[in-house]
């Protein structure tokens, strides 16, 4: 048996991260319910794969038998989702997450990689930092920092080791069935559609592409270390800047369409990644223009 188990494989992150982690020689299997993503994202990579939800814990516990570690991947994404829905987030992020740390510590398994958020700290003043108080804006962020706090407590007391990774805004290829603004923009400009901006454009985020973002979560399978890293390029865009330079990725001017602000969601946002260049050795790679412009190639060719 062995391997490495990514929940949520077939996803954005998972498919990409299970693509890394077999380039680099590791067995790698999959969990995941294949419903709100295209399976072809794994298609041809020869990965292990269960076909069920992380909310029945029978499931879960089959999937994690004899693997060396786990990456929790799966989860309910988004702000404006969470929102709308905040039960469901409940039910994945947090019941889910306690049946995939359960059946770790049941199984054995040495190492958990969890993936948290950057929606953890929305409230606090950026640069976002990992000595911040905690300080959520919506049900998605508040159940990201269940992950973390049940990953601390599991671990204490259950003999594994983890890691928490805050997520920054990600973006890359297999993104096309996100509801995240890069997602958006880049679908939205690849018809010729307006972009649309909540509020006054003014909002900032760090963001980060996925390809960085899997080079971090190998790191962080065999680093000795343990506790909660901030994941991001310390650079702040906003949203209109963003807007800007989708338009230059795909080499067309688009409109601009203007919504009112969405609620949940932080007015400035950007990551101090400082300690995960101190510990870790992990840096960001990736401009923004650069990975934006192979995102929307990827698109494209699609």
């Amino acid at each position: 048996m062995g391997g490495i188990l990514i929940t949520g494989g077939a996803g954005f992150v998972g498919s990409n991260l299970a693509r890394s982690l077999l380039a680099s020689g590791h067995d790698v299997r999959v969990l995941d319910d294949f419903d709100a993503v295209r399976t072809a994202y794994l298609e041809g990579l020869p990965v292990r794969r269960t076909n069920g939800t992380i909310e029945d814990p029978a499931v879960v516990r089959r999937a994690v038998k004899g693997a060396d570690a786990v990456v929790h991947l799966a989860a309910m994404s988004g702000v404006a989702p969470s929102v709308e829905h905040p039960e469901r987030d409940f039910a994945v992020n947090v019941h889910g997450t306690f049946n995939v740390l359960d059946a770790v510590r049941r199984a054995g398994v040495p190492r958990v990689v969890f993936a948290s958020s950057g929606a953890v700290l929305a409230g606090a003043a950026p640069p976002l930092a990992e000595s911040q108080i905690p300080s959520v804006l919506s049900p998605y962020g508040a159940s990201k920092l269940y992950g973390e706090a049940a990953l601390q407590a599991f671990q204490s007391v259950y003999g594994f080791t983890g890691i928490a990774l805050r997520f920054s805004n990600l973006y890359g290829p297999n993104c096309d069935h996100k509801r995240s603004v890069v997602a958006e923009f880049l679908r939205r400009a690849l018809h010729g559609r307006p972009l649309v901006i909540y509020g006054n454009g003014r909002q900032t985020r760090d963001f980060l592409h996925v390809e960085d973002v899997c080079r971090a979560v190998e790191i962080a399978l065999r680093s000795p270390s343990s506790g909660v890293f901030q994941l991001g390029t310390g650079v702040e865009t906003s949203v209109a800047r963003l807007a800007n330079l989708v338009q230059k990725a795909a080499g067309r001017r688009l409109d601009i369409e203007r919504r009112p602000p969405r609620p949940g969601e932080a007015a400035r946002n950007y990551v101090d990644p400082s300690k995960a260049r101190r510990v870790l050795r992990w840096a960001a790679r990736v401009a923004l223009p650069d990975g934006l412009a192979a995102t929307y190639a990827w698109l494209r060719d699609r």
